[in-house]
């Protein structure tokens, strides 16, 4: 795997820090600011939303530039957004720094996305994507309770300042390793051609299996703390040992999902998505058992994050004409997920039926990508008995 791969990976863990390490420092930067925690709340969402609308138009803005150029000036923005963050003197200004910075990390989301698939040979491209997503991975290892640990002791403010360090460093590594990429001008892509990979019906759902897959992973993902403490019983103290269990799950889910998934993406997410059902069902029906519980949270997260290289190879294989807008569109369509997942989980527990409720309503958002992994199937099949075109000569 080239260098490069893993210095885009170690980017991302960089900006992937930035956008989850809010959720334990929501408390902290309400009193500070002088907003409620609900308020605070609305950071994570600001970033969540931002990554879904910049993404797609972002890469369609820098279609056409120095993909090298283009990372380095994203991650420019993106860390004078978190200078700019940890210097603000109000909800307001931080607020917009959020937005800011979410549009910055989509486009280079997609650019290194796009980047990663060019430097390696078709059969490596679900490897090279596991590299790539595989630092957002890491973030939810280390740097997220890293970043927490650091707003707990020294200010919600010096996270922020962590941030901007790793996002200079990931600017060096880029500016050394990453090459030019200047493609040749006779194929410099179009955004009417790349455009025209969204009249296949596969690409959407492709992605919507995609927006299911990583709405079923978040929607558990977000309550486990409550889930932990009020039906399990832990002491709060279990709560991020349990979340770095979660994470090491994830970091071997996506390698071995990444070995799989260029041989094998349907059978790796249909395989995966059935390991997770069963994991989430145990997990609805055993939480008050604190063994059972905690080897469930690690296996969803290996069973979860299995499925993620597969999901981004076949969107490139289906929109390969379209390299830069398939990556923006995957990554928004994860971020739906990430968003529409947790608002479905919180509506369960609003309307009464308990905080094990997410697990049964992740695993009906299994069930609904299982559908469009088998269907998915059966349209694949049915192409690959169509008969090739045959050439007709006068």
């Amino acid at each position: 795997m080239p260098l490069a791969v893993y210095i885009l990976g170690l980017s991302i863990f960089a900006l992937g820090t930035s956008e989850f390490m809010l959720s334990g420092l929501l408390p902290a930067i309400a009193g500070d600011l002088g907003v409620s925690i609900p308020d605070a709340g609305l950071l994570i969402s600001a970033f969540a939303i931002g990554m879904v609308v910049g993404a797609p138009l972002l890469a369609a803005a820098t279609l056409r530039l120095p993909r090298r150029a283009t990372l380095l000036a994203l991650l420019a923005v993106f860390g004078i957004g978190q200078v700019v963050g940890a210097i603000a003197p109000s909800y307001g200004v931080l607020f917009g720094t959020r937005v800011v910075s979410a549009l910055a990390c989509a486009g280079f989301w997609a650019v290194a996305a796009a980047s990663a698939i060019t430097l390696v040979p078709v059969n490596r491209r679900a490897r090279a994507m596991a590299v790539v997503t595989g630092g957002l991975t890491i973030a939810n290892i280390v740097g997220v309770p890293a970043g927490t640990f650091l707003g707990q002791h020294a200010g919600w403010r010096s996270a922020f300042w962590a941030v901007a360090a790793l996002t200079a460093l990931a600017v060096v590594g880029v500016l050394l390793f990453v090459p030019a990429l200047r493609p040749d001008p006779e194929r410099m892509p179009r955004l009417r051609g790349e455009l025209g990979a969204y009249r296949d019906a596969r690409v959407w759902l492709a992605l919507g299996i995609t927006a299911l897959s990583s709405g079923l992973v978040f929607c558990t993902f977000s309550y486990l703390a409550p889930v932990l403490t009020d039906v399990t019983g832990l002491p709060e103290g279990w709560v991020s040992g349990a979340l770095a269990l979660f994470g090491v799950g994830g970091l071997i889910g996506i390698t071995l999902g990444g070995r799989l998934a260029d041989a094998y993406p349907l059978a790796t997410l249909f395989g995966s998505l059935a390991a997770t059902l069963v994991t989430l069902v145990v997990l609805g029906t055993a939480t008050s058992n604190a063994p059972l519980t905690l080897a469930a949270i690690f296996a969803l997260g290996v069973a979860g994050f299995a499925a993620n290289p597969a999901l981004n190879a076949r969107v490139f294989a289906l929109a390969h004409r379209a390299p830069t807008l398939a990556g923006a569109s995957n990554t928004s369509a994860f971020n739906i997920g990430n968003t529409a997942g947790p608002a479905l989980g919180g509506l369960a527990i609003d309307a009464g039926l308990g905080y094990a409720s997410v697990a049964w309503v992740s695993a009906v958002l299994g069930v609904a990508a299982l559908g469009g992994i088998t269907l998915a199937a059966i349209i694949q099949r049915r192409d690959d008995r169509l008969p090739e075109p045959t050439l007709v000569t006068a």
